[in-house]
Formats: C-alpha cells, sequence, structure tokens
C-alpha cells in the first residue's frame, strides 16, 4: 500500500522529471508482473527488506545533520570556505562537503546564502558536488550496500572529479587567473 501511494505522489505531485521516473518505473513494474510474477514479488520483498534496513540508519543522519546545521551558523561556513586563499578555500569546501551529508533541497539554498556573503563560484561547486557526490558519513551505508572497495575507489573517484569541476567553474568564471 505504501509503494501505491508513494508512487501517486511521486506521478500526481511530483515535477516533470520526477513524473516521468515514475511512469517509466510503474511501466517496468508492470511488465515485470507479467512476465513473471512470483519473481517480481519475490523481488519487491527483497527490495523492501533493504530499504527498511537503511532507513533507520538513514534517519538517525538526517537528524545528526539537521542537529548540526541549526548549531554551525552561515557565517563561520564562509569564514572556512574563503580560508587564506581561494584555492585553499576551494579544498577546504571539498574536503568539509565530503565529510558532511546536507540534501539537495537544504544544500542548494545555502550555497546561495554563502554566495550572497562573498564566496566564488568555483569554491560553491567544489563545495555542493561534493556534497552530492561524495560520502564519508554514508560510507559505512556504502561499504555494505557495494562493498568496501568500490565504495571507496567511487568516493576518491568523484572527490577528484568534483575538484576539476571546480576548477573548471573557477576558470569559465575568471575567478581563478
Amino acid at each position: 500500500m505504501i509503494i501505491f501511494v508513494s508512487y501517486y505522489t511521486l506521478l500526481y505531485k511530483g515535477g516533470g522529471n520526477v513524473r516521468m521516473l515514475a511512469m517509466l518505473t510503474g511501466v517496468c513494474l508492470f511488465f515485470s508482473l507479467v512476465v513473471d510474477l512470483s519473481r517480481t514479488i519475490q523481488a519487491l520483498r527483497i527490495a523492501l527488506r533493504r530499504f527498511t534496513k537503511l532507513l533507520g540508519e538513514f534517519a538517525l543522519l538526517l537528524v545528526l545533520v539537521s542537529l548540526a546545521l541549526t548549531f554551525v551558523s552561515p557565517q563561520r561556513i564562509t569564514e572556512y570556505m574563503q580560508g587564506p586563499g581561494k584555492l585553499i578555500g576551494a579544498l577546504i569546501a571539498a574536503v568539509v562537503g565530503s565529510l558532511t551529508y546536507v540534501p539537495g533541497f537544504i544544500a542548494y539554498p545555502l550555497a546561495g546564502v554563502l554566495h550572497q556573503q562573498g564566496v566564488p563560484y568555483f569554491v560553491l561547486a567544489a563545495f555542493v558536488t561534493t556534497l552530492m557526490m561524495v560520502g564519508v558519513v554514508t560510507f559505512p551505508i556504502e561499504q555494505r550496500v557495494l562493498g568496501a572497495k568500490v565504495a571507496l575507489v567511487r568516493n576518491l573517484l568523484y572527490f577528484f572529479l568534483a575538484l576539476l569541476t571546480s576548477l573548471a567553474i573557477g576558470i569559465i568564471f575568471k575567478e581563478i587567473p
């Protein structure tokens, strides 16, 4: 029942891309049910079991991050991100972004506030990109799902890609000479 309520919410209340993804998922699920009902039901049970195992850790993580953001002001974050120099500030921003977990609906407005306080675009790019792609805090969950080696390689690769993206944005916006 919960799956169908969530599907309804995504389909009728979500944005265009979310709606398309939900419709595609529904079509694929229907096709799978038609092809092999028992295997599809078995797969849904496994997925639900795995989801419920991760839900507790994920909820705890969100609570801890929310509390941390309550006690750390945007001014303090700005001080650290501007650092002793622009490139050092971008590196600090990338490390802070890697060490924290902030959902997108908080990260993007936070980036807007930080930009209004003078943080350059390429520093914000390092921060937001690592926030979204690198997960030191979520590493134990990733390790259990993906395996330790894959989780480590994925996080390191995305960290370096985030730094390259940040440098490219700095060059494009002429914030890095």
